[in-house]
């Protein structure tokens, strides 16, 4: 995949990021970067759900999913 900011590569990383959070991380090669963002939203996504009482149960990992997005988009080597 090329190396370039918003290249094929970077979409199409984007685009899994957008669906599991670090998967386009996994996708570019990035393991570390790819098992904090998974870990992250797992996390987030338990804590907003407890605090909100089960009402906003994708929210949390509907943010992390945005973030895990734009930085597999924006990812340069």
């Amino acid at each position: 995949m090329s190396a370039a900011q918003g290249s094929t590569g970077n979409v199409i990383a984007a685009i899994c990021s957008l669906f599991v959070p670090g998967l386009g991380q996994l996708v570019q090669g990035r393991v570390l970067s790819a098992l904090f963002w998974f870990l992250l939203a797992c996390v987030v996504g338990a804590v907003v759900f407890l605090f909100s009482l089960g009402l906003f149960g994708g929210f949390g990992w509907l943010l992390v999913s945005i973030l895990s997005c734009i930085d597999a988009a924006r990812y340069r080597r």
